[in-house]
């Protein structure tokens, strides 16, 4: 989305996590490259998602990874990954004053966490109840549409 602000600056938003702004050339007659300002936050959360998201689809391709000790499948290791994310990103919205998308990132890191930690101690339930915290969280963001 592009708009301009009171200044007269370009200004384009993507996922609301970086703005591109181009001070010295607003209406990009002159060539001059803009400047590049990521939010460290967003940025950071996009970055572990991302490679949780890419050691799900290395599973296939690879073997077995180790990791210090442990011998794991990639896509069990993208489990934790995604939990770590999903959590970093709710810190995050929360922190920003979003508390909707806070709480929808911190019932899905808690969901993936659940699938890891009952994956690793073989515990049938504790995977259920991950795959059902996921269920009750979408439904409850499918119900908040509504209300937009």
């Amino acid at each position: 989305m592009w708009t301009n602000d009171r200044y007269g600056t370009l200004v384009a938003t993507l996922a609301g996590w970086f703005v591109v702004t181009d001070r010295v050339d607003p209406d990009g007659t002159l060539g001059v490259g803009s400047t590049l300002d990521i939010e460290l936050g967003p940025a950071a959360v996009g970055v572990v998602v991302g490679i949780g998201g890419l050691l799900f689809l290395l599973d296939p391709l690879v073997g077995y990874v180790a990791v210090g000790g442990v011998r794991a499948r990639p896509v069990a290791l993208s489990t934790v990954v995604l939990a770590g994310g999903f959590l970093l990103g709710a810190g995050v919205f929360l922190r920003r004053g979003h508390r909707l998308f806070g709480l929808a990132h911190a019932t899905f890191g808690l969901a993936w966490a659940g699938v890891a930690v009952g994956t690793a101690v073989r515990s049938g339930v504790t995977v259920v109840g991950a795959v059902v915290l996921v269920v009750a969280g979408a439904g409850f963001l499918a119900a908040r549409t509504r209300n937009w």
